[in-house]
């Protein structure tokens, strides 16, 4: 009898490792499965990169071609105020030279602002002595002498 025990408790065993098996086999089919969805994933991963990649490049090119138009006509524009600020300082050195000119022919030549006062001044002076003369009748003496 004590054999027959012994022999019951071998066999526990072996049912157990088959039991053990299965589990095994489901878990290598549940990772297979699991393996072949990472993969999918994955693919689907990669090929959402692609694509993102190739709007990307498309936004990068739509971008540097708007930026290019944006700089060709900031040029363009710089160029035209340069133009216009030439012609205004070609007017404005004419205009100069046309008020020199004047001057010039008024025999106020190169007459600097702070000259002009000056000479209003001794012209106020020299018509002050005018009148005081004719006033006090000067002037009649000294024609007469």
């Amino acid at each position: 009898m004590a054999n027959s025990e012994s022999t019951p408790s071998v066999a526990p065993p072996l049912s157990s490792k088959k039991e053990n098996v299965t589990p095994i086999g489901s878990k290598i089919a549940e990772l297979a499965e699991s393996r072949t969805e990472l993969l999918t994933r994955i693919q689907g991963l990669k090929q959402d990169l692609q694509g993102w990649r190739t709007k990307l490049d498309t936004q990068v090119k739509v971008y540097r071609d708007e930026l290019s138009e944006l700089k060709k006509s900031l040029n363009v524009e710089v160029e035209q105020l340069r133009s216009e600020f030439q012609e205004l300082r070609t007017t404005l050195q004419q205009q100069q030279e046309d008020v020199t000119a004047s001057l010039k022919n008024l025999g106020l030549q190169d007459v600097q602002p702070g000259d002009v006062k000056e000479a209003q001044d001794v012209k106020v002076e020299g018509n002050s002595e005018e009148i005081h003369a004719l006033v006090t009748g000067e002037d009649s003496k000294e024609a007469q002498q």
